[in-house]
Order: C-alpha cells, then sequence, then structure tokens
C-alpha cells in the first residue's frame, strides 16, 4: 500500500541554515521544526551567531530550532549553552556527545537538563553512544537524541540497531524523543515513520518531495522513465544509421 504524507507519524524537521529557506518552509504546516549545525551555518554564510539566531527565532517563533555549541573547551561550551538556551522558548541546544578530544560531553549534559536547559544530544552513531545519551538525558527537560542514520549508510555500517534501541529506550524516557539525522532520501522518511522514530530532520530538497508521496504506481513510473528517455533522445538529434543492418545480419 503507498503511504502519503497524511499517512505519516514522524514529525518533519528541515535540516538548514538558509534563512529565506527556513522561512519559506515553515509556511508548510507539515514542518514542524528546524536543525541547523556549524557545517550548514558556514555554508549559509553566518558571522554573528546570536543576531542570526535570534533574527530566525523572530522569523519562525513557533517552531523547534536546534542551534550547536561550537568550542571545544568543556567551560566555554558550557556558557555557550547557557547563551543559546536564551535565544527562545522552542530553541534546543546541540550538544555533540564528546569534543575533538574525545572527552564526554555527557556529563555537563545531565547537568544542563537537569536545569531545565533542553538539549539535542547530536553526533550520535553507536548502541553505547545511544544507551549513554539517553541515560544522561533522562529526567531533565524535553530533550532530542540525534542518530546520524544516513552518515553510518554511507559507510555500508547498519544503522538500524542503534535506531530501534534509541526508539526503545525513549519510550521508556518521557523526556527524550530520537531524531533520525542526516537523511539521505525520501524512502528514510517512511522507514523512520514505520520504526517509531519521533522525529526526521531532512534537507529541504527532500522534504519537498513528500507531497508527491502515493500519487504514482511502479508501472506509471516505468511509462514516465520511458517517455523521458524518448523525450531526451529528440531533444539530443540522436541519430543511429540501421539502414540494410538487419538484412545484412
Amino acid at each position: 500500500m503507498s503511504v502519503t504524507l497524511a499517512d505519516l507519524k514522524v514529525k518533519l524537521f528541515t535540516d538548514g541554515a538558509e534563512k529565506a529557506q527556513i522561512v519559506e518552509m515553515a509556511k508548510q504546516p507539515h514542518i514542524a521544526g528546524f536543525t541547523t549545525n556549524p557545517s550548514l551555518l558556514r555554508k549559509a554564510g553566518v558571522t554573528d551567531y546570536e543576531a542570526y539566531a535570534r533574527d530566525l527565532v523572530a522569523a519562525v517563533p513557533d517552531r523547534h530550532i536546534s542551534f550547536e555549541v561550537f568550542s571545544d573547551e568543556l567551560a566555554e561550551i558550557r556558557a555557550q549553552a547557557a547563551v543559546i538556551a536564551t535565544w527562545g522558548a522552542h530553541v534546543h541546544v546541540k550538544l555533540p556527545i564528546t569534543n575533538t578530544k574525545g572527552e564526554s560531553l555527557l556529563p555537563m549534559v545531565r547537568d544542563l537538563v537537569q536545569d531545565g536547559v533542553k538539549v539535542n544530544l547530536t553526533a550520535v552513531f553507536s548502541e553505547r553512544q545511544v544507551e549513554e545519551g539517553v541515560a544522561a538525558l533522562a529526567g531533565g527537560a524535553p530533550s532530542i537524541i540525534s542518530v546520524f542514520a544516513g552518515r553510518l549508510a554511507d559507510l555500508g555500517i547498519d544503522y538500524l540497531p542503534a535506531i530501534t534501541k534509541a526508539v526503545a529506550l525513549s519510550r521508556a524516557t518521557p523526556n527524550v524523543e530520537v531524531i533520525w539525522a542526516s537523511t539521505r532520501e525520501v524512502w528514510n522518511v517512511i522507514e523512520a515513520d514505520r520504526l517509531g522514530v519521533h522525529i526526521i530532520t531532512a534537507p529541504a530538497d527532500v522534504l519537498k518531495k513528500l507531497p508527491a508521496l502515493g500519487s504514482r504506481t511502479a508501472d506509471e513510473l516505468s511509462l514516465d522513465a520511458v517517455k523521458a528517455f524518448r523525450t531526451d533522445a529528440l531533444a539530443a538529434g540522436l541519430t543511429l544509421d540501421v539502414t540494410g543492418r538487419a538484412a545484412a545480419e
């Protein structure tokens, strides 16, 4: 049975940092929130982080937005988290599970959520990280654990163990939701929905395809492909001299 956009229970977040794109996507009622990260901010040309973030929150005041810390020093990470938490009622502070030295941020995460800071625990890949991350978030402010399924898949690593463990543990931890992160294709959205993931964050170009879910059958897609090949062959002016070939053979 075909799935339609209306069938999906998973919440849809847009992953990106371009303000114009975020405002455009916020006009769609099925988009529940937004996630950003330093790589996306760099791509968007952001230099004044706080001014950018406050402007974005003002433009989209009623949706979840995640903003990430960027320091590598534990004390400064904590200070940045405190600042980011003041940017809006729907803001979640993104904290990676470790810094670049491999030092765990989980003790800090535990303190922050107990102090009422909404955390998006990010860069989570393994089952062990899922277990430890959910435990650190448990019992605090409403928070999220982001499992990078797409990046695992890019290296041929099965992401299902980490995703399914995160979903199972979060179901027993009322303040924690799971994000399917680093989404690569529309099918990931359907996978996330079927697995009971709370949220999937995806680039806008993936999410813009969702209204077409269920609109074509496999046979119709086949015919569409054949027609496209024929149209492109004609447009390219392709020719092939087959005169006398069949008789010669």
